[in-house]
């Protein structure tokens, strides 16, 4: 059965007239009747009435019409979504985040897609360290990340998203709840409750390297894989955490979140795997630097 047969009878369906038919198709009367006569032999039944005077569908054009429109709709769709996902404005974005990433930039990536590539679906994989993210990357099980630099693996370039402070997050009846900002060297005594060591963590390398800088190493009472984690010890009251600036963005309660004044800060970026020449991953990237997602200078480049 022709593609064209149908949409030929769709046609004279919608205008119960030959002639008119074929004016609306470009075509001449006689090649379009033939048409349906040999779409009419192939099914076997009368699809139209006619007489001198008008055509009119027969019970099983009627039917056969209602069929024939919900094809080529599903069909005139499918060449539309291949055209979209061709031109890289449809697809599905594999996206990985680490814990607090999820707070913040997540929700405000999710709000630009929608609005400047609706048709993009998101699969969103979220706590993932940097580590972990790179070799999803690699193995491509992910198409972007975002995560902490720096960037072990060769293969991803990357451009930077923020630069943020590190804050600590204290129980609500912690000793610095009223405090407005807190020193590093406050911290010398407390229980921290810190990432994984083997997890290979950017954050806890600069909360380290902080408290280095005042002559301790934090004492790392509860180790965990999530931020959530983190923040529910913390809430529970068995330490602090010092954690990036982007956990105020998802408050929890009983637990409240100070400026360290003389903390490291740690970098956020958009990586992705180097060699992908995707249309989907090059629309995304010019759609975040049109909306100044980047931060400018030489270190956002890849």
């Amino acid at each position: 059965m022709e593609l064209r047969n149908l949409r030929y009878f769709l046609a004279v369906a919608e205008t119960r007239h030959f002639g008119k038919a074929a004016e609306h198709l470009h075509m001449a009367q006689p090649p379009l009747s033939q048409a349906i006569r040999r779409l009419e032999t192939e099914l076997g039944v009368n699809l139209f009435t006619r007489t001198t005077r008008q055509v009119a569908l027969t019970g099983a054009g009627e039917v056969f019409r209602t069929d024939v429109e919900r094809i080529l709709r599903a069909l005139d769709e499918a060449v539309a979504r291949t055209g979209r996902f061709a031109s890289g404005v449809e697809g599905v974005l594999r996206l990985g985040l680490t814990g607090s990433a999820s707070y913040r930039q997540l929700p405000a990536l999710a709000r630009l897609l929608k609005r400047e590539m609706p048709h993009v679906v998101m699969e969103v994989h979220t706590e993932m360290l940097t580590p972990a993210q790179e070799l999803g990357l690699i193995e491509r099980r992910l198409d972007v990340g975002v995560l902490r630099p720096p960037i072990r693996q060769e293969g991803i370039a990357h451009h930077l998203l923020a630069e943020e402070p590190l804050v600590v997050a204290v129980p609500a009846e912690h000793w610095l709840a009223e405090a407005e900002i807190v020193r590093i060297e406050q911290l010398r005594h407390e229980d921290f409750v810190m990432y994984g060591a083997a997890l290979g963590s950017v954050v806890n390398d600069a909360v380290v390297r902080s408290c280095l800088a005042s002559d301790f190493y934090p004492h790392r009472a509860y180790e965990v894989t999530e931020t959530s984690a983190a923040l529910a010890l913390v809430a529970a009251g068995l330490g602090i955490a010092v954690l990036p600036d982007s956990i105020r963005s998802a408050p929890r309660e009983g637990v409240l979140c100070k400026d360290i004044e003389d903390a490291l800060s740690v970098p956020l970026a958009l990586a992705w795997r180097a060699d992908d020449t995707s249309p989907l991953l090059r629309n995304l990237l010019k759609v975040l630097e049109q909306n100044d997602v980047f931060l400018e200078g030489p270190e956002g480049a890849a």
